[in-house]
């Protein structure tokens, strides 16, 4: 099985290396044929505000070159098709693990669910010291069991700060009358719709047992079991591939959150938690898991990789995609404009975010290229067409990983890599719209995505 995962994983990147060139090439960064091209005098054609315009506007791709970097050596450096997790050691000889769910207590059902499910399996694999805590503010009335505890956050209940939303139920559960964990126990954070698997059961094992560092993260997969919606789902094999690439390389390497982290497959020591706490005011309330991430990196605590993959869906409806966009990039700025956290420690943040913010006049230069050609320069060409190569191959990755060739065959295979490429112009607007809306309207909301399934009943 590993020789199979590393097989698959030379394949995989001489693939992309290869994809890379050809990229280039196609695009005219790499001239095979030795002729010269035919450049124009820009001050001439565009004039002076015109030529100076076209050539910030080229610039400003570089500003997701960090990001390109570190995706492109995070998916080739570290094997990108480990196979099963090994225990690295015994599952009793591993410290007490609460797995805490966070919840507004909308889905009841999918909590309840989701919960047995995971308690079950966490059983299965042989995990001993643990529980499943679900916290929520409005009570579940989960049933009764010696490893599931029920936490409602009481309506009146502030933080010193005034953080809301998630923060605040996070932070209710470190308060010293209501925690119950030790300061050496480990919390397992998920969302209410997120499924755990044998795998990032065993890799989060071997973390705790491992207690090198106090924070990590893994692999979160979208395509699994049944898809809502495919548009959405196929745009999201581009945050698989985040995962395998950047988060990896910046934990593998740096142990450091440099472009943060997500909210959900986050494990952290408890005694750790509690000193940077969720007690971080209205601007850390919108983005907790990037507040918290750059406050950790602040106080010195390191992060690394969880290996195995959880389970989560993509949005059901456009609308509910475009919010989610839309809270994460007003999160974010909020967090890159905190004087809470020194610049250090969010360069890389502040740069990605702004790639992010910068999206719209980004792909306008998709259509001056070709309206108004410039001389870049055969190194920014050669660049700006490595990260778009980048991008686009990582949505080919995250269909090879969501979807794999033995599960569906190779005809559905090959149709789901389309289909991803295929919505990689839809994604580019839905961003460009949740940029704008994100940007210009009002900061400080927290939207609740639909995570429901409805099961049609025939009568």
């Amino acid at each position: 099985m590993m020789l199979r995962g590393r097989m698959k994983h030379l394949l995989h990147c001489i693939s992309f290396l290869w994809f890379i060139f050809m990229f280039l090439v196609f695009a005219g960064a790499i001239n095979l044929d030795g002729k010269e091209k035919d450049n124009i005098d820009p001050w001439e054609t565009y004039g002076v505000y015109g030529t100076i315009i076209l050539y910030t506007l080229r610039l400003l791709t570089l500003m997701n070159a960090p990001q390109a970097l570190c995706n492109f050596a995070g998916l080739l450096l570290f094997n990108a098709f480990p196979g099963k997790i090994k225990l690295k050691g015994s599952p009793l000889l591993a410290p007490f693990i609460c797995i805490r769910v966070v919840t507004r207590g909308d889905f009841p059902k999918l909590v309840k669910d989701n919960v047995t499910r995971n308690m079950n399996l966490c059983t299965d694999v042989g995990m001993e010291n643990f529980m499943i805590e679900v916290v929520t503010d409005k009570a579940i009335n989960l049933p009764k069991h010696r490893r599931v505890r029920e936490v409602v956050v009481p309506s009146e209940y502030q933080t010193k700060t005034g953080a809301l939303f998630k923060s605040r139920a996070l932070q209710y559960c470190l308060e010293d009358d209501v925690n119950i964990l030790t300061e050496s126990d480990w919390i397992v954070h998920l969302d209410e719709e997120t499924l755990l698997s044998p795998n990032s059961i065993r890799g989060i094992l071997n973390f705790v047992l491992d207690g090198q560092h106090q924070f990590g993260q893994g692999l979160i997969t979208y395509a699994n079991e049944n898809i809502i919606n495919w548009m959405t789902t196929l745009a999201d094999s581009f945050r698989v591939a985040d995962d395998m690439g950047k988060l990896r390389f910046q934990f593998y390497l740096f142990h450091k959150p440099l472009f943060s982290w997500k909210g959900s497959y986050v494990v952290t020591q408890m005694n750790a938690e509690k000193k940077v706490s969720f007690d971080n005011g209205l601007d850390g309330s919108i983005a907790e898991d990037c507040y918290f991430a750059m406050k950790a990196y602040k106080e010195g605590y390191t992060f690394n990789f969880v290996e195995g993959e959880m389970w989560e869906k993509s949005p059901f409806t456009l609308w509910d995609f475009i919010q989610q966009r839309k809270r994460w990039i007003q999160g974010i700025l909020l967090v890159v404009h905190s004087k809470d956290i020194p610049v250090l420690n969010k360069v890389f943040l502040a740069i990605s975010c702004y790639s992010w913010v910068t999206l719209p006049l980004l792909t306008s230069n998709i259509f001056l290229a070709a309206i108004c050609p410039i001389p870049c320069g055969s190194m920014l060409d050669l660049i700006c067409g490595f990260m778009g190569a980048v991008n686009i191959y990582m949505y080919i990755f995250g269909v090879v990983k969501s979807f794999p060739m033995h599960r569906f065959g190779p005809l559905k295979f090959c149709l789901f890599i389309a289909g991803a490429l295929a919505t990689i112009p839809f994604n580019v607007v839905i961003e460009n719209i949740a940029v704008i809306w994100g940007v210009l309207g009002k900061k400080h909301k927290f939207y609740i995505v639909n995570k429901e399934v409805k099961i049609p009943v025939t009568v």
